[in-house]
């Protein structure tokens, strides 16, 4: 493990001039990134903490950098620890595009890890993409300590999944806390659907003389009905649990249909705070009392921005995950009580 003898990363300018026209010349400048190794590998195992900052691409691309330099330095192991895996949500064809965590997967075996350590993926099924093990942790414990120990009165609160999609994880914590589930369906559930498979796609239209093909069935269009919340959630405290919360206008309307039904208190759960562009603003200017997250994803200047939003520590967990891979032990402690809906 390198600890703090991490291999030295350099940033090398590269200078580029193209003459457009007379007397004009465009100037442009890249910015490599170029690791050192400064002492011997050859047959150690060796840890790579990447967090991922907003310039998801760079990390993405440093992470490779290094990991290829300690592969042709003879490390025996490379385990990457990445608490938030970027790219997870792109886990499924979307019309004519591509499943880019598979691409990025495919990506890092080649530069030569061999083993990731992250937590809570957005589709369980993505490690079926890596040709190599990956342990994928959750939060959950963490967060329904924060809900037992940090909500005053969370006996009388009810679990709210914003999306049918969602209702599985919202299950799990609402049997673990013995509370009531409710589920938000209609207009303002995710925008992750089937119509966006590339499966509703019309073919090409031909000028054919020929034999027209067969007759298929038409499939019915979509129509989202009325919004709707399946549950009472009326003088209860509302939680809503996800993954990822990154575009919060989802997550304002659904605070917002809740109020309307009767809860007073709304907070919202998830794991990977990535809180892009102006969510600070709108969470402080909507009727969510509390966003809490875990510390996969920095946020200090957001939480400057927003009061409403508390962080919860999940270092622990990845330490011991990295104690005992080092050390060789067994990792199911770590996983006990977990079941596929956690």
């Amino acid at each position: 493990m390198l600890g703090d003898r991490l291999p030295a990363q350099d940033k090398v300018l590269r200078c580029s001039f193209t003459k457009l026209t007379d007397g004009v010349v465009l100037v442009s400048f890249t910015i490599e990134t170029r690791v050192d190794v400064k002492e011997s590998v050859r047959g150690q195992t060796i840890f790579i903490i990447q967090t991922i900052p907003r310039d998801v691409n760079t990390a993405i691309m440093e992470l490779l950098v290094m990991a290829y330099a300690l592969k042709t330095s003879c490390a025996k192991n490379i385990i990457g620890v990445i608490p938030y895996f970027p790219y997870s949500k792109q886990c499924k064809m979307r019309k004519r595009g591509s499943i880019v965590s598979k691409l990025l997967a495919s990506m890092l075996a080649k530069a030569g890890l061999t083993h990731i350590i992250t937590m809570d993926l957005h589709q369980k099924e993505i490690q079926g993409f890596f040709s190599f093990p990956v342990d994928n942790l959750r939060a959950s414990p963490f967060l329904i300590q924060y809900i037992q120990e940090e909500i005053p009165d969370y006996r009388n609160a009810i679990i709210v999944a914003k999306s049918p999609s969602a209702a599985k994880r919202a299950q799990s914590y609402a049997e673990r806390l013995r509370l009531g589930l409710a589920v938000i369906h209609g207009e303002a559930q995710c925008s992750e659907s089937d119509m966006a498979d590339g499966r509703h796609s019309p073919p090409c239209v031909r000028n054919t003389t020929g034999h027209t093909g067969l007759e298929l069935p038409l499939m019915m269009a979509k129509e989202k009905p009325p919004i709707t919340v399946v549950g009472d959630v009326g003088g209860r405290i509302a939680i809503i649990v996800d993954d990822i919360i990154d575009d919060v206008g989802d997550f304002v309307a659904a605070a917002e249909i809740l109020k309307e039904r009767g809860a007073y208190k709304i907070y919202i759960m998830a794991t990977h705070g990535l809180l892009s562009a102006d969510a600070p603003r709108l969470i402080e200017e909507s009727a969510i009392d509390e966003v809490v997250v875990t510390n996969t994803v920095p946020h200090e200047v957001q939480k400057l921005q927003c009061p409403k939003i508390k962080t919860v520590d999940v270092s622990m967990i990845l330490a011991e995950a990295i104690r005992r891979i080092h050390n060789g032990e067994s990792m199911a402690y770590l996983f006990r009580n977990i079941t596929v809906d956690d």
